[in-house]
């Protein structure tokens, strides 16, 4: 089991996480902690009411965690996630090499297609297309990311001969977000990992309605999505990646063992990655809970 943890770049209590320092501190505890990837969201204009009543601020995911990549050496950089629909498939391609490369090959692009109406309208993006314009990203994602000359008449855009560099080699990971039938069709299609979220009262309507309800039914996705990529004649290696149900402010060890029993139930279903959100109240707790579940949790899980 590999960990991807939340570094909560978007919180913005004054010179506690938005500052350099802030970032090399928390980059050096995490990779101490020998976590895997750190990751942060996307929301470039998000709903004022869901900010202020159970949302959350995010800075920009590319810029941030080139950031990170300049104070770390080993540290998976994980969009968790990316709104495809939002940007030109070329803009998003661009982003996304430039951290590759210039990190060394650390980018998980993990991507989603959205689920905030008034943030689609706000960006002049139509909300009902969201799901044609994703897979349309993943395609010419893969084109941009190729080397060489795309030609490609897109929904809003029509490149003829255009040649974007660089060319990453090797190209970004995409883990697929979602967990209806058509995310796990878009992931076995486009690809290297699947990342769903289990169902929660806190989110949104669609998000409760295509979110996992428990471990069976994710093993059962998991074998569904398996079968599927053996249809299509996909191999190579393949990532499955979900969050924990829980958030231990107890940093005890009878808090690591339901932690260690719960990664253990998810292995068993066939998952390979998990993320977490520790606590961030304050860096200096956010800094302790990393390095306890590094000692309590990481080394125990292998």
């Amino acid at each position: 089991m590999k960990f991807s943890a939340h570094i909560p770049l978007g919180v913005i209590t004054p010179g506690q996480f938005q500052t350099m320092e802030a970032i090399a501190e928390m980059g050096r505890a995490l990779e101490a902690a020998n976590i895997h990837a750190c990751h942060l969201t996307d929301h470039p204009a998000p709903d004022a009411g869901w900010l202020h009543a159970n949302g959350h601020d995010a800075v920009d995911p590319f810029t941030a965690l080139a950031f990170v990549a300049a104070v770390t050496t080993r540290i998976m950089l994980h969009t968790h996630v990316v709104v495809l629909p939002y940007r030109n498939p070329f803009i998003t391609a661009k982003a996304a090499a430039t951290l590759q490369v210039l990190s060394g090959g650390r980018l998980i692009l993990g991507i989603g297609g959205g689920y905030m109406k008034s943030e689609f309208e706000a960006l002049g993006v139509d909300f009902h297309k969201r799901g044609a314009l994703t897979d349309e990203a993943l395609e010419v994602m893969r084109l941009a990311w190729a080397g060489g000359a795309v030609s490609y008449k897109g929904m809003g855009f029509d490149a003829k001969g255009n040649e974007p560099r660089p060319a990453p080699d090797p190209q970004p990971l995409i883990w697929v977000g979602g967990g209806s039938d058509k995310a796990i069709e878009r992931a076995a299609r486009h690809g290297d990992g699947w990342a769903p979220f289990f169902a929660a009262p806190n989110l949104s309507e669609i998000n409760r309605r295509t979110g996992i309800q428990s471990v069976g039914q994710l093993a059962e996705k998991i074998a569904q999505l398996k079968a599927l990529r053996a249809q299509m004649g996909r191999t190579g290696p393949f990532d499955f990646a979900i969050g924990t149900h829980q958030k231990p402010k107890a940093l005890s060890r009878a808090a690591a063992e339901s932690l260690l029993e719960e990664f253990d139930a998810f292995a068993k279903a066939g998952v390979t990655w998990s993320w977490i959100d520790p606590p961030h109240d304050s860096r200096s707790a956010y800094l302790e809970h990393i390095d306890w579940f590094g000692r309590e949790v990481v080394a125990k899980s292998n």
